[in-house]
């Protein structure tokens, strides 16, 4: 199976660090966001990725590229570890791009696939949520496997927070596995259907890339995934399923400083030195 990651967004809820930098290339403990969405499509089984940029992306594009110089310093200097940790970026899988010209919205960044995904069904991983535990996309393919349609990853989310976030409505089918009968994006918390909200990862059948054409521009005079979707419905059905493991949108600041603070936790190298960091500026 192919994945799209969309990852042309401006980002400027870090402006101005994303001035020159893409908020993608923002670092979670050592690596850039958007390399943790590869390797998390990777460790599902995908082989064939295309990247969604735009302009001032270049520094992805790099990214997944051979550093020829850089590798052979590392390589004279005897710093194997590292070399390897390079070179591995590289080989991770067929990487693909193509630039959005400027920004319309999710569903048009899903749109400028639809050549390279053709007739088959495909992974969207948003460019920029982090999913560290590599479960959730292969629970979305065992469900599209079931039922032979849609699936979106859903995550609870606080009531004061959904007008964030694409949010569905449906009945529950089995355990955390959703047959939706609406979707809304980012509505007000008087006017969400549920508390469940769509969270960066999708398995969409190919009936959607003859829809997203069609779709007007809504919310913020763009092209809405969630729009698209809700006119899918109305001939598929669509399902959705909780994530059990926690998420991170790292486009949202707090966000990004929780996942590099839990993550940094979990680790060897960083675990202990900064639990007795946030001990000493709590009590402090």
């Amino acid at each position: 199976m192919k994945a799209i990651i969309p990852a042309a967004g401006l980002g400027t809820r870090f402006l101005p660090a994303t001035k020159a930098q893409p908020k993608e290339m923002l670092p979670v403990v050592g690596k850039p966001v958007i390399q943790y969405v590869v390797e998390e499509a990777v460790a599902a089984g995908v082989s064939d990725i295309l990247l969604i940029t735009g302009r001032g992306k270049r520094a992805i594009e790099d990214h997944f590229d051979r550093s020829l110089e850089l590798e052979d310093l590392l390589e004279r200097s005897g710093n194997t570890d590292k070399l390897r940790q390079v070179r591995a970026i590289s080989e991770l899988a067929e990487v693909f791009y193509v630039r959005q010209k400027r920004p319309r919205g999710l569903g048009h960044a899903v749109l400028c696939g639809a050549a390279h995904t053709g007739t088959e069904p495909f992974f969207v991983l948003l460019g920029d949520v982090l999913v560290p535990k590599n479960d959730c996309l292969p629970r979305l393919r065992e469900v599209h496997e079931k039922y032979g349609a849609s699936v979106l990853a859903v995550t609870p989310v606080e009531q004061q927070y959904v007008s964030r976030y694409g949010v569905i409505a449906g009945v529950e089918v089995e355990p955390g596995v959703w047959k939706l009968q609406d979707l809304v994006e980012k509505p007000s918390v008087n006017e969400a259907p549920s508390n469940l909200a769509i969270f960066g990862r999708y398995l969409l059948t190919p009936k959607i890339m003859e829809i997203l054409p069609k779709i007007e521009p809504g919310r913020g005079d763009e092209i809405q995934l969630t729009d698209a979707l809700r006119q899918l419905l109305r001939s598929e059905d669509i399902y959705a399923v909780t994530m059990d493991c926690h998420g991170y949108d790292t486009g949202n600041v707090l966000s990004w400083l929780d996942a590099n603070i839990r993550l940094a936790l979990e680790t060897e190298e960083y675990g202990a030195a900064l639990r007795d960091i946030l001990e000493e500026i709590l009590e402090g």
